[in-house]
């Protein structure tokens, strides 16, 4: 019963560490806003969640650097920087960025 116990928590535990690469495989890169609607824009914001104040709206193609990405609820929302307005960063949601 133990061995059983302890290859569940084995195979568990290397399922959250296999989950991970990718995250840390993300920061420090370079990526684009896509996805986001034909007449809308991705909200920059505050803290990582809805609730968080609006900073300003991002089109599509808008590069940003990913700093870290946390999840909060079902989103993972990432801290960004942009190369292109200094001082403008802020949270957005992973799924509206692809790598450049």
């Amino acid at each position: 019963m133990l061995k059983t116990i302890t290859a569940v928590v084995t195979v568990l535990g290397l399922g959250v560490l296999a989950g991970c690469a990718p995250l840390a495989a993300t920061l420090g890169h370079d990526y684009q806003v896509s996805g986001v609607e034909e007449g809308d824009m991705l909200k920059l914001r505050a803290g990582p969640g809805t609730g968080f104040q609006i900073l300003a709206g991002l089109p599509n193609g808008t590069a940003l650097r990913v700093e870290s990405c946390q999840q909060t609820g079902g989103t993972r929302w990432c801290k960004v920087t942009s190369p292109q307005s200094r001082g403008l960063d802020g949270y957005v949601s992973w799924a509206y960025l692809s790598e450049i």
